[in-house]
């Protein structure tokens, strides 16, 4: 298809003056911008004797409850991992770092539980959305930034290490909705019940 001539448009290089052709003012701009910077307060810390977790928010330090570092899967009341395995996670990663195998629950309260959970912390870009789209609550993302390994193997985070990570930082960050996965149970089992009886209902008639 042919470019039409009101699609075109003409960009013609704009005439400079006198001292933006000797770029002397932009030089002295730079200049004091950079002393202004030199004479500010200093927001550098000397890592790792100076720590973001010891310093207020307002002078650059770490805030637990937004902080986007390594994930964790939550555990509910009974001490169960809280996933239920829905693959919402996986299909919002767009880093595609997160893998779940999903199996029979082995609880009355649920259909599937995720027999593996692995997220590839190395591919992570850490945009929280996994956590943004799991409807249950079950993997948030925690105020840990320092973790390390020494081999990619060791960087790749199975379901038993993020729910260490969990019982490491639950009281660093309590989970913000501890009662949604039986909430979320409880309207399963209400609606299978309204099902239910509207199908006795209309087999009656």
């Amino acid at each position: 298809m042919a470019i039409k001539k009101y699609d075109i448009i003409n960009v013609e290089q704009p005439d400079l003056s006198f001292w933006e052709k000797i770029y002397l003012p932009a030089i002295g701009k730079g200049l004091w911008l950079t002393l202004c910077h030199w004479f500010s307060r200093k927001r550098t810390l000397q890592y790792p004797e100076q720590r973001r977790e010891d310093l207020p928010v307002a002078r650059g330090g770490l805030r637990n409850s937004n902080y986007r570092g390594l994930h964790r899967l939550n555990k509910d009341e009974q001490d169960r991992v809280a996933c239920v395995a829905c693959f919402m996670c996986q299909t919002a990663c767009p880093a595609d770092c997160i893998t779940i195998v999903a199996g029979p629950a082995p609880w009355p309260d649920r259909e599937k539980y995720p027999v593996t959970f692995e997220i590839d912390e190395l591919r992570c870009i850490y945009c929280g959305m996994c956590e943004q789209a799991c409807p249950v609550d079950a993997i948030e993302l925690t105020p840990i930034y320092n973790h390390i390994g020494l081999t990619r193997a060791e960087m790749i985070y199975d379901k038993d290490k993020l729910l260490e990570v969990y019982d490491q930082t639950k009281d660093l960050k309590p989970r913000r909705s501890p009662d949604i996965v039986g909430y979320t149970c409880d309207r399963r089992r209400e609606a299978l019940d309204y099902w239910n009886k509207i199908e006795q209902k209309t087999s009656k008639i």
